[in-house]
């Protein structure tokens, strides 16, 4: 089955490319009576919009969301919700150069390989530009699990070698919008920043990690055997361009751990309220949420696309001198923030509702 549905119950289907006049996507099973905010769904777009951020990319779209079916006067039908967003700002001639060339790093012949066609105009469907329509899907998303009291927070936490070395609990996560760099500390900010701005400079780009927090978690979210919640987590994260590495909790380190320092011992107050001393599980134990915070952490690679030159070769095989054109990120990490709370808002959602079926 092709791979362009992600969930069960709470389903997104999206459709659409980079240089296509519209991309967009269909939910199926939102519950009805769900009062939207559409504000609020602008806000989470206005973070990853091409054109928003000082350190992206210089194309520009508004990415204002239409919602063409299965809302009403701002509350949910229970119906399909079918959602279109805009390609303004596309300037497919500039990919002309690319229509016999295969650029390192990309998904070009990856993707010809398996289709034997492609669209060579930024990549089509490879393209993150899709990654809107998860963003638009992710908010509606947000506003279910909020009535269950889920809050999702994500941010930048390393640029190359530019690290947050602060614990989360300590920052105030609401500043991380206050800084394009979508680091929540002012000083490291600053230092990653810098590394964006010296690698643009260069014609060259860097990667990075985003840490991602949930509390207000309800314990028993995740279905074993195959559902597992951290794996359709990771299964959601490893499903965003660029995106390499996956780690819960403790994550690898844990392989150095002995188990007397990494088991998280339970402790029960005098109410009989059931806490957990440590959270190196990262807030998921045997696939299934304990009601801890959910933590972890998504390691992004350098972009492909470099503003110099490159060896590569064309359809024939023939060895060629690729030079980096059009309008690309140094650094996808900063406009990936909202991408990483929309995926995670999606699987939450998606395992709210059917949790709400495991029992009587």
């Amino acid at each position: 089955m092709p791979g362009n549905s992600f969930g069960k119950i709470f389903r997104l289907t999206s459709f659409g490319a980079s240089h296509d006049p519209w991309i967009g996507g269909v939910i199926d099973g939102c519950p009805a009576a769900l009062r939207l905010d559409r504000e609020a769904i602008q806000v989470e777009m206005d973070r990853r919009r091409p054109g928003g951020n000082p350190l992206g990319t210089a194309r520009n779209e508004a990415d204002r969301v239409e919602l063409i079916s299965g809302v009403l006067d701002g509350t949910t039908l229970g119906t399909p919700i079918a959602l279109l967003i805009a390609n303004k700002d596309a300037r497919p001639q500039d990919y002309d150069h690319l229509k016999d060339t295969f650029r390192p790093g990309h998904a070009d012949r990856s993707w010809e390989q398996k289709y034997g066609v492609r669209d060579h105009r930024g990549g089509g469907r490879s393209s993150a530009r899709e990654t809107a329509v998860r963003v638009a899907a992710g908010a509606i998303a947000r506003q279910l699990i909020a009535t269950a009291g889920m809050r999702v927070n994500a941010f930048v936490t390393q640029v190359g070698e530019a690290r947050l070395e602060a614990a989360y609990d300590t920052l105030d996560l609401s500043a991380t919008w206050n800084e394009p760099v979508r680091c929540p500390d002012a000083a490291t900010a600053k230092r990653m920043t810098e590394a964006i701005e010296t690698v643009r400079a260069e014609g060259d780009t860097v990667g990075g990690i985003i840490t991602c927090v949930v509390s207000g978690m309800p314990p028993g979210l995740g279905e074993p055997v195959f559902d597992k919640l951290h794996a359709d987590l990771a299964r959601a994260m490893l499903g965003i361009n660029a995106a390499k590495g996956f780690q819960l909790g403790e994550g690898f380190a844990a392989a150095a751990m002995r188990g007397s320092a990494y088991n998280d011992a339970l402790i029960a107050d005098d109410t009989g309220a059931v806490t957990t001393s440590t959270n190196h599980s990262g807030g998921i134990q045997g696939g299934i949420s304990n009601g801890e915070n959910i933590v972890f952490d998504v390691a992004f690679r350098p972009v492909s696309t470099l503003m110099k030159e490159q060896r590569t070769v064309d359809r024939e095989g023939r060895s060629v001198v690729l030079e980096g054109k059009g309008r690309h990120d140094p650094c996808v990490v900063p406009r990936a923030v909202p991408i990483v709370e929309a995926m995670t808002c999606l699987v939450l959602a998606d395992h709210w509702l059917r949790q709400r079926t495991a029992r009587l």
